[in-house]
């Protein structure tokens, strides 16, 4: 409970003992951005990080990017699917350590153009930092910003790629309505995640504050 409330502002224990998630939208995406902030500085996990290669990526491919760029959170493999062509403009919403976005960028090519945008300083920081290391990643770029409010311009992505992050919006409606604002006319989506059918009986242990923020 301490961890709980360390991490995701004091929130009121649930049923379960652990934390219930808060229903103000802003409260939402304070306590997500503060568990994967403790992920990406180490001092305390936000979920449970898995073998990758379980969630659709090769083995070279994890090489390729490295173990910096891959926190292990996400629940697909987005790049797989998304058809990327070379000289294409891609942006991921929610792009962490950057993992996705260095795969779609070997695809794209150096005339092609990758843009991350995730709400945590820390994990922009990161990214940053993880673009510095590799020469051939000038055109990458990582912005601050919330999915709901891309810092991108209109018409102007080819694919937008998410792996795993929706399900964490407060306002997915104004998720996809500002993935239409910023696709061209003939873009595309690649969303790997996590859906809750309506004929399912989610337990206990997943309405928490902790299962919400991952």
């Amino acid at each position: 409970e301490s961890a709980c409330n360390a991490n995701a502002g004091g929130c009121a224990p649930s049923s379960s003992g652990c934390c219930a998630p808060p229903s103000n939208p802003d409260d939402v995406r304070k306590m997500v951005s503060g568990f994967y902030a403790s992920t990406v500085n180490k001092t305390a996990a936000c979920c449970v990080s898995g073998d990758s290669r379980l969630a659709g990526y090769s083995e070279s491919e994890l090489q390729r990017v490295g173990a910096d760029a891959n926190l292990g959170l996400g629940c697909g493999n987005p790049t797989s699917f998304a058809n990327l062509l070379k000289g294409e403009t891609v942006v991921d919403l929610g792009s962490g350590a950057g993992i996705d976005c260095f795969l779609a960028a070997d695809k794209v090519g150096p005339t092609g153009q990758v843009i991350g945008v995730d709400m945590t300083p820390d994990m922009v920081h990161k990214a940053r930092d993880n673009v510095s290391k590799r020469p051939d990643s000038e055109h990458v770029q990582f912005r601050l910003g919330e999915i709901e409010h891309l810092p991108v311009a209109d018409n102007s992505a080819d694919c937008i790629m998410s792996n795993c992050v929706i399900n964490l919006s407060p306002d997915k409606a104004q998720v996809y309505r500002e993935m239409y604002r910023i696709l061209k006319e003939g873009g595309r989506i690649a969303i790997s995640d996590v859906v809750n059918r309506p004929s399912m009986v989610l337990p206990e242990a997943l309405k928490t504050a902790e299962a919400l923020a991952c």
